[in-house]
């Protein structure tokens, strides 16, 4: 008989950004690769946790992963809740999630791309398009937080866009046990 093996949680340093104004800069439409990028309201649960696995997997995202269907739907299906998702040659390649605080404060709550994605040019022009779609309800601050479990040059990146880093703080994320990622494994 196997022993079931335990998780130690993850110590992480965590960055909090904001931005006050748009974004100045502007990229071009990647070229030689076909991109859609689509606003889904009301997304199935299954589906959303298909593209959270795949981006956050990497990352340790784990928070929406333990949330049932009612409580995730009720999260998703939030009126200040918006998720939009970037295809690449017609299969999905990242996403991003804006979440309305109040009527001065948005937050881009989570945002990234499938491995699969990466590499192809089009990292920077994905966030400028998350920015742009967080600026259109013309908010008075964008927010944003990143850590260092992250992708490593993701404060960077934030940085370069305008977001200035506002607090940190250290917590703890526990990764999905074995039983968990049984679970989930339809998705994996």
């Amino acid at each position: 008989m196997s022993e079931k093996k335990t998780v130690e949680p993850l110590a992480v340093h965590v960055t909090e950004l904001e931005m006050t104004t748009p974004p100045k800069q502007s990229l071009p439409v990647p070229v030689n690769i076909q991109t859609a990028i689509m606003r889904v309201p009301a997304i199935p649960p299954a589906f959303y946790r298909f593209l959270y696995l795949q981006v956050g997997r990497r990352w340790h995202w784990v928070d929406r992963l333990r949330m049932d269907d009612e409580a995730l739907t009720a999260a998703l299906h939030n009126p200040g809740n918006a998720v939009t998702v970037l295809y690449v040659n017609g299969a999905p390649a990242g996403f991003f999630e804006l979440l309305k605080i109040d009527e001065d404060t948005l937050e881009l709550s989570h945002f990234g791309m499938f491995e699969h994605a990466l590499g192809l040019g089009i990292g920077k022009w994905f966030l400028l398009q998350a920015l742009y779609a967080a600026w259109s309800s013309n908010p008075k601050v964008v927010r944003v937080s990143t850590n260092d479990l992250d992708h490593p040059r993701a404060l960077q990146l934030y940085q370069r866009f305008g977001f200035s880093p506002v607090a940190t703080r250290d917590t703890t994320v526990l990764p999905l046990t074995d039983d968990e990622k049984a679970d989930l494994s339809a998705f994996f």
